[in-house]
């Protein structure tokens, strides 16, 4: 077979590894600076299209033109995510079931945004490998449903893979696990990720992972923490300086990624100083680790209910666990750690970087998908229950959640209705007893039944899904042979024909987004110093005498003449000589915040006693 990668598509960041042929160990493939972690951030530019670390630099200039956490909305419909679009910069909009994100005069997908992450990981394998690549394995949260999955699948598509497999996280997460010979066992394995939370229970023996049970909530991860820890900043910064950021998108974009920066540090350290200068005055504050802890308490507690859930599904105790494994960026958090440790009751594993870990047991499966690796085999389970509405609307469930896939179920139906030659058939997802609390996933119909009294049709219905959690149907009556099949594409996702002009516009529209992309990132570096240094001689022109405050004016003349040419080197040369020149007020600004800062602290020690 064809090379196949393995691929971690996540809310933060997405990595893509393979597995190395000389060594039989998984490898993430780093781009051509050496950076492995590829931000999930796309920004739509009037020049073109962003991603990754090029786009993360636009969330402050650009919040309503940068998409990031897009996960978040994969899959969805619109009164699934209309509660936390006041948390996002972009606008979302309803659309025939589904959200669009309106950016620059257009519309455009979740899968589309997806897309262009998938595609840039695609261009950094094929780099490194030389060659093109066309099939990848791709995770998704174990608590994906089947819109999710199936959208994440459009988005392959449209990057112009072949995702011949969906894995989910945790799973892969024990995959890359099984080749550090964890003993044979039961292993639960915790994936807080930036997005998404999910607890899976395998059984691993002679090679074999099979899960047995999984929960968790694909809206619950660290952006939640970021999300907590910015609320508080904006309580204090109206109590210190009596002014409402709220509504400033480009103040809440800064907030968030100090927010950002403030977590992780505090996963290593006991404190940490928050300093954001903003137009009119600058903010400083320390936040301690008992501070964050309290901010997101709450949040942590409520991963533990669905450990508890996956646990009595799979029939086990905290107790009856062997091994605890830490997935996701988020796991770095020390409260995360201790609760985890204090449910099972034993120390959770961490030798492997929890942001890499997914996307090496992604490879792994790749490898087994492609022959390579012959002594593993993995079994996943679906996670939410699949039926058919019967009459009054109650829901006949044939595949139970935790079933393991890809696997089949029949079931006989018969009609309500003398005569009747048509059925109805509707495909939900959930565990409520009652249709119209579930997902809707498809309606489709068989027609041309002899009629017949009520209740002698004999309608069979099987449910087959599919190694990647994709769900077909067929229902046949059996008397006449009359039968309809379908691949369930949920009400809310998109159509064969959306798919279709998006592979289309993504070839049409490429090797001008290649040659752009170079100057784009250029200008924008450009223009992050530009406003930098503009926002430092606001503020701090008290700091520097006449000759070097000309100095600085002149070179941001400069650049502001290079960054309005189509000159790579000539940008780069001007930002370069910005920066020599204003290297010296940036120290001299840094020093009076930090004493500013001091000052401040020893002025409320004073006032403490």
């Amino acid at each position: 077979m064809s090379r196949i990668v393995g691929i971690d598509l996540g809310t933060t960041n997405s990595l893509v590894a393979y597995v190395d042929d000389k060594t039989g160990l998984p490898r993430v493939i780093p781009d051509r600076d050496g950076q492995v972690l590829l931000p999930s951030i796309v920004s739509f530019t009037r020049e073109g299209v962003l991603v990754g670390a090029a786009a993360k630099r636009q969330l402050v200039r650009r919040p309503q033109s940068t998409v990031y956490s897009v996960k978040r909305l994969m899959g969805r419909g619109y009164d699934d995510v209309k509660d936390e679009l006041g948390y996002l910069p972009f606008t979302v909009l309803p659309a025939e079931g589904i959200v669009k994100i309106q950016i620059e005069g257009r519309d455009v997908t979740p899968p589309e945004v997806s897309a262009i992450v998938l595609k840039s990981l695609k261009e950094r394998a094929e780099a490194h490998f030389g060659e093109p690549i066309e099939k990848a394995v791709v995770t998704v949260p174990a608590y994906f449903n089947d819109g999710q999955r199936q959208a994440t699948k459009d988005a392959g598509r449209i990057a112009g893979l072949d995702v011949v497999r969906i894995v989910n996280e945790p799973t892969a997460a024990s995959l890359a696990y099984g080749l550090q010979r964890i003993r044979e066992g039961l292993i639960a394995v915790y994936d807080l990720g930036g997005g998404t939370f999910d607890i899976s229970i395998l059984r691993v023996k002679d090679g074999i992972f099979e899960v047995l049970a999984t929960n968790g909530n694909t809206h619950l991860g660290g952006d939640d923490f970021d999300r907590a820890i910015v609320l508080a900043l904006l309580e204090d910064i109206r109590a210190k300086h009596r002014v409402d950021l709220g509504r400033d998108l480009e103040a809440m974009q800064e907030l968030r990624l100090a927010a950002e920066a403030a977590k992780v540090r505090l996963s290593a350290e006991e404190r940490t100083a928050l300093t954001i200068p903003f137009d009119d005055f600058t903010y400083h504050r320390e936040i301690t680790r008992a501070e964050l802890e309290a901010l997101i308490g709450r949040l942590v507690e409520s991963t533990i209910a669905p450990c508890r859930m996956a646990l009595a599904d799979a029939g086990l105790a905290p107790a009856d666990i062997d091994e605890v494994v830490l997935v996701g960026g988020s796991t770095r958090v020390p409260l995360v750690r201790r609760r985890v440790q204090e449910l099972f009751g034993k120390m959770p594993h961490s030798q492997l970087n929890p942001d890499e870990v997914v996307a090496l047991g992604a490879a792994v499966q790749a490898q087994i998908l492609a022959g390579g690796i012959t002594d593993m085999l993995l079994l996943d389970v679906t996670p939410l229950s699949l039926g058919i509405e019967t009459l009054g609307g109650i829901v006949s469930v044939l595949i139970p959640r935790n079933t393991t896939i890809p696997t089949s179920a029949r079931e006989m139906f018969t009609t309500s209705v003398d005569g009747q030659h048509v059925v109805d058939m509707h495909v939900v997802q959930g565990e409520r007893e009652l249709a119209k609390d579930c997902r809707s996933l498809a309606r489709f119909e068989l027609s041309g039944i002899d009629p017949m009294p009520a209740g002698m049709p004999k309608i069979e219905v099987v449910f087959l899904i599919d190694a990647n959690g994709i769900l077909n149907v067929t229902a046949t009556e059996l008397r006449s042979q009359k039968a309809a099949a379908i691949e369930v594409k949920p009400t809310y996702g998109l159509s064969e024909a959306d798919v279709e002009r998006m592979v289309e516009d993504s070839f049409t529209y490429a090797e001008a987004d290649v040659e752009a992309r170079l100057l784009i990132e250029t200008r924008n570096e450009a223009d992050t110093v530009i406003t930098h240094v503009e926002r430092a001689l606001a503020q701090g022109r008290r700091l520097i005498g006449d000759d070097e405050h000309a100095s600085i004016v002149a070179a941001l003349t400069a650049l502001k003449d290079a960054r309005g040419s189509t000159d790579r080197d000539r940008i780069r040369e001007a930002t370069t000589a910005m920066n020599r020149a204003s290297e010296h007020l940036a120290e001299l600004m840094m020093d009076a915040a930090l004493k500013g800062a001091l000052a401040s602290r020893r002025a409320d020690e004073i006032m403490e006693k």
